[in-house]
């Protein structure tokens, strides 16, 4: 698949909801349940980080039981991740960055990319492989809003979702940009939460989420 066809599949999961709830799941079995908790709060785009051992598995049961889900992996850092989240089900991978071994692997295969970039030399390398839709990361400490408001005037064709330190009261402040299609945040998932099992507040802070806006 090409950047550019890799963005355009992207363009639809990613305009699905404004924040995509970036989870570490510890216990495989709490996949589902958490998935259908944030599906019922409005947010169906999910994406598994590949920063524990249960992920594969994680990945697996929510593309398995879970149908209104749109499941993506992150933390994909190389070919073998790339085809490994496929294997097991994911729609969509995303990365903190971009190699070129690994954006040649997303250009050989069928699953979009959302490839990390946090400098203008960063997105200029990712428009020249076709990728209009970019992960901004780490959002906070790469320079947050001014930064993304920065790369806006020289580089307007480069869309965004930033994650990295954004919260649920800084996310609307994201969103009212306008090359930014969604944010990526953990919050909507706080790990002691999903520990409990309190799927019910986390639908409650899905919906808070879900209601943020995305002006334009």
């Amino acid at each position: 698949m090409s950047g550019e066809a890799a963005g355009t599949s992207l363009s639809g999961i990613l305009g699905l909801a404004p924040v995509v709830p970036v989870l570490a799941v510890e216990d495989s079995r709490q996949a589902v349940p958490l998935a259908r908790a944030l599906v019922a709060g409005g947010l169906a785009v999910l994406e598994i980080t590949l920063r524990t051992e249960a992920a594969l598995a994680a990945i697996e049961a929510i593309a398995r039981d879970v149908g209104e889900a749109v499941v993506g992996a992150g933390t994909v850092l190389t070919a073998d991740q790339l085809s490994a989240v496929a294997d097991r089900g994911a729609r969509f991978a995303v990365s903190p960055g971009a190699t070129p071994h690994l954006l040649a692997a997303a250009g050989r295969g069928t699953l979009p990319l959302l490839p990390g970039a946090a400098t203008a030399s960063e997105v200029m390398r990712l428009l020249e492989e076709g990728y209009g839709l970019m992960k901004f990361f780490p959002a906070e400490p790469a320079g947050g809003i001014a930064a993304l408001k920065a790369l806006a005037a020289p580089l307007p064709q480069a869309r965004f979702c930033p994650t990295g330190g954004i919260t649920a009261e800084s996310a609307a402040g994201y969103l009212a940009l306008p090359n930014v299609v969604c944010v990526g945040g953990s919050w909507v998932a706080p790990p002691e939460a999903v520990r409990r099992g309190d799927w019910e507040g986390i639908t409650g802070l899905a919906e808070a989420a879900a209601a943020l806006a995305k002006a334009g």
